[in-house]
């Protein structure tokens, strides 16, 4: 098992290689003036001045020069200070959100966090549920019905069910509201007297002991959750469901349910751990696809979250910004499909170590 988790860690590295070379050939489609925006926050209008902010950041390079520049920074031969350089955590500067990219990250990343992790809960515990509730039931009412629930969820556009539930819960209802908190419990975050251990307000809001804070930002969470969750929920529903009834059809649960045993033995003792290998599997993708699925739900809700932060770089043709939201989306896809690795190769024991 240690040398099976030192390969794969070994490996990492060229993974996340492979992703900045990825996102700077991106870069690349980007003109001189334009990928200035690393390194100064206003670029110059004066023709002159431009050129010679090129010159000084090596922007007329030959790539590899550039790649180089871009991974550790460029020094200032006049102050003697390293510009720039993404493993010196310096990503450019965002023009939409008015200040660094790591820093905006730093400050919207927490709700987007908190927002997804809320939503797994619900997509790998329902979804299962679910999915394991059809195969017992195979071709039952209660099989049709859920069924019918992950095609419907699977088919559903986020934007059109976020903006539906908007429509009955909140404009109808009055009931769930979108942001994030209500004004006066963001004054009290902002008055001082609260502290802020984690930037996630569920989770801070009950070390403070502020209860009311708590359900406020819960009331805020809970739309987008749904939202959020629904599509994977159909997705990891359907997949379990499908691994399910394939395993129950293997010969060794014949033999199971031969020898006596109950059924409900059965099931969670010899199929489920089978069954749910697929599964296994798909939870990491499902984390980072509820980490890129944000863009559209942060946006619906007015969620300022780093998904909404991307949408409006996007829409404001902030490329600095939405490429870190990239290589952002890359580190978490290398890390979880490493975590995805390392699980199955607990769970399954046919998985060869060493």
């Amino acid at each position: 098992m240690v040398n099976y988790i030192i390969r794969r860690l070994l490996m990492v590295p060229l993974l996340l290689f492979g992703v900045t070379v990825l996102i700077f050939l991106m870069l690349q489609f980007l003109s001189p003036v334009e990928r200035s925006a690393l390194y100064v926050r206003d670029i110059p209008k004066n023709e002159r001045v431009l050129e010679g902010v090129i010159r000084k950041y090596g922007l007329d390079k030959p790539m590899y020069v550039q790649y180089w520049n871009w991974l550790v920074g460029i020094k200032d031969q006049s102050t003697g200070k390293i510009e720039g350089g993404i493993l010196r955590g310096d990503f450019g500067y965002s023009r939409t959100a008015s200040q660094p990219v790591v820093d905006m990250i730093k400050h919207r990343f927490p709700a987007t966090i908190e927002l997804a992790l809320l939503a797994v809960v619900p997509v790998l515990f329902g979804g299962v549920f679910l999915g394991v509730l059809g195969a017992v039931n195979h071709n039952k009412f209660i099989d049709h019905f859920v069924r019918i629930f992950a095609i419907v969820g699977w088919s559903f556009p986020d934007f059109v069910f976020g903006l539906l539930l908007l429509m009955i819960f909140y404009a109808t209802l009055g009931w769930f509201p979108p942001g994030r908190v209500s004004d006066w419990a963001n004054q009290v975050i902002q008055s001082g007297q609260f502290h802020s251990y984690t930037h996630m307000i569920t989770l801070d809001a009950l070390l403070n002991l502020r209860f009311d804070i708590f359900w406020d930002a819960l009331r805020h969470l809970i739309l987008p959750v749904i939202t959020l969750a629904y599509l994977w929920w159909a997705l990891t529903l359907r997949v379990t469901r499908s691994s399910m009834l394939e395993t129950l059809r293997q010969d060794y649960i014949t033999t199971a349910r031969s020898k006596g045993l109950a059924e409900k033995v059965v099931i969670m003792r010899h199929a489920l751990p089978n069954g749910l290998m697929p599964v296994v599997t798909l939870a990491g993708g499902t984390i980072v696809g509820l980490l890129s699925g944000v863009v559209i739900v942060e946006t619906v809700y007015n969620y300022p979250g780093v998904g909404s932060a991307a949408a409006n770089a996007a829409v404001s043709l902030d490329v600095i910004t939405v490429l870190a939201f990239v290589l952002l989306n890359g580190f978490i896809l290398v890390m979880m499909n490493l975590l995805v690795d390392i699980l199955y190769a607990y769970i399954d024991p046919r998985v060869r170590l060493d």
